[in-house]
């Protein structure tokens, strides 16, 4: 079968597409055509030939079959050691098989592939920290995915997910006049305690825009909130875009290059139209990588990096903190033990360890340290859109083995995770394996403990 209905080679561009995968539970019709498409050999040699550049070419063909990689993957560990779990043998047989056979292959074993680059790593970077020759696994899976979209062969969650963001620029359904009213809401459900309170909306030339993840409109509206007070009390000259507010990019984990490029060029057109001296990206690991980390790259920025300064979260909290922007009181710092989850994406991908580690000193009096920790932290286990495919949620759960273990070993009831994909992972951890945690973001932490200015004294 060339093409199916659901399942096919084509990227989600309408709506009508969209509301046809929507409607198929649990992509129950989707795999079902998926074991019959075809491959288009002819494409499949041509990307390889036009897109595996001499670095890839060189780290498949320089790989000593060392094992060094091996202990570095969660996904190992907490499968008992199974040699198919060692991340240089899950690239070898997936990607190294396609090239080696110059396109030449079958529907099972680019089924297999899918299965293996969304099943079976999360594209957290770990391995290519321990890797003798700088060999970096995630960089070459992030390639597959996108080498297994050109085919169709992607999870249905992710080809959903790939299509909301060629359609609305979010991860959800979420329009313009949806965000507008959500921000308009939070302010009046803060006006009570906070009768200055604003969420400027396309406001030139401010300070900061500050832009989040779409599932903060849709699931969490308190945290924009939070934000919102935060700012307020830190004095911040903000605004938030009316479009291009959307940083994440489930189409960076399909991937889906293009619809990547889109979403971010959104973000960057904002910034553009706006011309803010900086940016704020919400607590997501994910949202700063695509938008900060490789977005300038997918549209083409000569310079590398995002038209203005970026900062993640938990580094605008830690200069307020530093500068006194935002202030402690230290009667209500954390008294309990906790520890934090380190996000892949913006303290191994980004180097924020000193950030993080700073705020910890301002706000928790027993803060523990998971081991290993920092840029050597194992993932959530449900980074790289793993937390959303349900064709694998066994393996994401046997995978979170790890990180339970590294939490109970702290002794800390409380995880602080700075991040969605960490945040939702936790969350699923403790549903999973009872081990009697809580978890939370950064934001009601703070405004739990924050001193409040005198001048705003009155709207307490």
């Amino acid at each position: 079968m060339p093409e199916g209905t659901l399942c096919n080679k084509q990227p989600v561009n309408t709506k009508e597409q969209l509301h046809a995968l929507l409607a198929d539970t649990r992509g129950t019709l989707y795999y079902k055509e998926m074991e019959k498409l075809d491959i288009d050999q002819e494409v499949l040699r041509d990307i390889i030939r036009k897109t595996l550049k001499s670095r890839m070419r060189t780290w498949l063909e320089i790989c000593a079959h060392c094992g060094l990689c091996a202990d570095s993957c969660f996904f190992y560990l907490s499968n008992h050691k199974d040699p198919k779990q060692v991340p240089s043998y899950k690239i070898q047989s997936t990607l190294g098989e396609i090239v080696k056979r110059k396109g030449d292959v079958d529907n099972a074993l680019m089924r297999y592939a899918m299965d293996t680059a969304w099943g079976k790593c999360t594209c957290c970077n770990r391995c290519g920290m321990y890797c003798p020759f700088g060999i970096d696994m995630g960089v070459m899976f992030s390639y597959l995915r996108g080498v297994c979209f050109s085919q169709g062969f992607v999870p249905w969650e992710m080809k959903i997910g790939s299509g909301m963001h060629r359609i609305y620029r979010a991860q959800m359904d979420i329009t313009t006049e949806d965000w507008v009213d959500t921000c308009e809401w939070m302010v009046e459900e803060n006006q009570d305690e906070w009768p200055k309170l604003e969420i400027p909306i396309d406001k030139e030339n401010a300070d900061i825009i500050y832009t989040v993840n779409a599932r903060e409109p849709k699931h969490y509206p308190e945290d924009l909130g939070d934000a919102a007070i935060l700012f307020h009390i830190a004095g911040e000259n903000w605004t938030v875009p009316s479009e291009g507010w959307e940083e994440t990019s489930l189409a960076m984990f399909a991937g889906d290059w293009e619809g990547s490029r889109l979403q971010v060029k959104s973000v960057y057109d904002a910034i553009e139209r706006l011309k803010p001296r900086k940016m704020v990206v919400t607590e997501c690991g994910h949202a700063y990588r695509a938008t900060v980390i490789e977005g300038p790259y997918w549209t083409g920025q000569q310079s590398g990096k995002p038209p203005v300064e970026t900062l993640h979260y938990v580094e605008w909290v830690a200069d307020a903190l530093r500068t006194g922007k935002l202030k402690i009181d230290p009667v209500k710092k954390i008294k309990e033990p906790v520890t934090y989850q380190d996000s892949c994406n913006y303290i191994r991908n980004a180097g924020l360890r000193k950030d993080a580690r700073d705020i910890m000193g301002y706000i928790a009096e027993d803060f523990r340290e998971m081991k290993p920790c920092g840029e050597h932290n194992f993932c959530c286990g449900g980074g790289g859109g793993l937390n959303g495919i349900g064709r694998y949620r066994e393996q994401r759960n046997i995978g979170q083995k790890v990180k339970r273990d590294q939490i109970l070993e702290t002794g800390a009831k409380l995880v602080i995770t700075p991040c969605h994909n960490c945040w939702d992972a936790i969350r699923d951890l403790e549903e999973t394996y009872k081990i009697g945690i809580r978890w939370s973001f950064i934001k009601p932490l703070l405004l739990g403990m924050v001193i409040v200015p005198e001048h705003l004294k009155g709207e307490e």
